[in-house]
């Protein structure tokens, strides 16, 4: 993509890049291209949202860290809740957080859990994260779920946010204040 085409796109309200590392989705990047393209959007106050699984996040943590733009990881890593949370994967992505310029979004409780709905067994992986760093924490619901062992319900997945915090200020915080900050404040 051109610069032109990345200011356009800045001018008509994007913020993020977003990277697939999931490899089962034959779309893997070559880190030299992750770097190039955060130095390309640095000035733009923009960041790069990661798609992965939990077993490369050890991998890409050298990566993520040596960017210049904050960086976003999309669904909890895809953590498996079966595997518990003291697994290598998780406790890596809960050491990534401790940095200022990772931030995680504690979306896909379909995705990590190992149940069917109403997807409990997520609940701890998401309060840790927001126990971890609730200011740069995010949720949505990832409508419209591709690629999903089980179709969620949406309504189900706002339920399950209040199970993930029941603190009023820290939901305010994460479904509005957190990403305010981190797509307006550029």
């Amino acid at each position: 993509v051109s610069d032109a085409e990345l200011r356009r796109l800045h001018e008509g309200g994007i913020r993020a890049v977003r990277f697939n590392f999931v490899k089962h989705l034959e779309s893997v990047p070559d880190p030299e291209d992750v770097k190039r393209m955060a130095e390309r959007i640095k000035e733009m106050g923009w960041h790069l949202v990661v798609h992965l699984d939990a077993a490369d996040i050890t991998e890409l943590s050298s990566l993520l860290l040596g960017l210049p733009v904050p960086f976003l990881i999309d669904h909890m890593a895809r953590v498996k809740a079966s595997d518990g949370i003291n697994q290598i994967a998780f406790q890596t992505l809960l050491e990534l957080m401790k940095q200022e310029n990772a931030w995680v979004k504690i979306c896909g409780g379909e995705r990590v859990s190992s149940q069917d709905a109403p997807f409990h067994d997520a609940i701890p992986f998401a309060q840790a994260l927001i126990a971890a760093a609730s200011d740069r924490v995010l949720w949505g619901t990832d409508f419209p779920h591709p690629n999903v062992r089980i179709m969620p319900n949406d309504g189900e997945l706002v339920n399950l946010f209040g199970e993930y915090t029941s603190d009023q200020a820290i939901q305010h915080q994460i479904l509005v204040g957190n990403p305010d900050r981190l797509y307006f404040d550029v």
